[in-house]
């Protein structure tokens, strides 16, 4: 019952908006339109007023917040929350969608292609519009598009919460083929270092300076990054500091993440990384300053859920087959988790994500549809 060709028509319309993270926009008064026509009820909410009242990055950016629909269900059945975020990564400016003769659906390479989120809200406004074409019975249909996702959901953090009255959510954010779903996702520390030494000149006096470069190498040289454990990360991923090279640095500035899909071990391994570096300052007379923020937090959906078992029972009515998984990234989903929505994030035809080798296909497309249509009308 999927239309293919308007459902991919309004995929490659919607690559066409600039939706970088903060600059969403013209997408989100785009979609407010669609929601409409398709019998929603649409809020948006006032989270891109906040994030521009404390990121930087936002800049001279117009406000734009997450955007909440209602459709009235016709059914019996407990309300059911679809989401799919608006933003994507950089290069996003100048998207153009391009088919070839396979159904394959790039950009022209110098941009991503967007379809890291788009082909999730594609996916999901075209199994609407099925519903409402054949008029198929469904209980009620929650949406959210959230800004922001990018910057580890801060869109979906500032959602309103208590206007959602879906205890359940399908997350249409997920690489990979049509059937796989993540079911766990990690807790995220963002951290920055600054250790703080003394200069003096390199040449005729460096004994009267503290190294602060010197301090963070030995600390480094300490820590055990990439895999702290099976299901654990550490990672620094940037390193600054130093005037120039006849002078002994007072400051270096470090900036990583911890991954754990143990909330607990996240923190542990912060803990760790912090005792390391304040006994590599001490010893040489130096001292540091940390700065760390959890960005999401680590959940877990269980197998025997109704929300994991509906997913299967989908699956197998249009042939695809059903993988559940964890995953070592972040979505809106850890927010949605956090706030009592048990949810769960499925693949909706989006491959080599945040690179300007992005695609999806029609195929895909037309899979992730009938995924949504199934999980929105399911009756069992």
């Amino acid at each position: 019952m999927i239309n293919r060709d308007r459902l991919v028509s309004q995929f490659k319309r919607m690559v066409e908006f600039d939706s970088e993270t903060y600059h969403e926009r013209e997408i989100a008064d785009y979609l407010k339109e669609e929601m409409k026509q398709l019998g929603f009820s649409v809020t948006e909410d006032d989270a891109g007023i906040r994030l521009k009242e404390r990121i930087a990055d936002y800049g001279d950016a117009i406000p734009t917040g997450n955007l909440y629909g209602f459709l009235k269900g016709n059914t019996a059945g407990m309300p059911v929350l679809f989401s799919a975020h608006m933003d994507t990564v950089r290069p996003g400016i100048g998207k153009h969608a391009a088919e070839d003769e396979n159904g394959v659906i790039t950009s022209r390479g110098d941009t991503v292609l967007g379809a890291d989120d788009l082909s999730g809200i594609a996916a999901i406004l075209e199994a609407v519009h099925t519903i409402r074409e054949h008029q198929i019975p469904h209980p009620d249909i929650e949406v959210l598009f959230p800004v922001a996702e990018e910057n580890y959901g801060k869109g979906s953090q500032l959602a309103d919460y208590s206007a959602i009255r879906s205890r359940q959510a399908y997350v249409f954010d997920l690489s990979g083929e049509i059937g796989n779903a993540a079911l766990a996702a990690p807790t995220l520390l963002s951290f920055e270092i600054r250790v703080k030494g003394k200069n003096a000149h390199a040449g005729f006096c460096p004994q009267l300076g503290i190294n602060a470069i010197e301090i963070a190498a030995t600390a480094i040289s300490r820590i055990k990054q990439g895999w702290a454990d099976e299901e654990t990360t550490v990672n620094i991923g940037k390193i600054s500091g130093g005037k120039q090279g006849n002078i002994v640095s007072d400051e270096c500035i470090l900036i990583g993440e911890i991954r754990s899909l143990k909330d607990d071990r996240a923190m542990e391994e912060w803990e760790k990384l912090k005792k390391v570096f304040e006994e590599a300052a001490a010893c040489r007379g130096g001292n540091i300053e940390l700065l760390f923020e959890k960005q999401i937090e680590a959940y877990e959906i269980g197998e025997d859920e109704e929300v994991v078992r509906r997913f299967k029972r989908v699956c197998d009515e249009i042939g695809v087959k059903a993988v559940t998984h964890k995953t070592l990234g972040g979505s809106d989903n850890n927010h949605f988790v956090r706030n009592g929505i048990r949810g769960i994030v499925v693949a909706c035809g989006m491959n080599e994500v945040h690179t300007t080798s992005e695609y999806t296909t029609v195929n895909q497309l037309e899979k992730s549809a009938l995924l949504a249509l199934g999980l929105m009308t399911d009756q069992k």
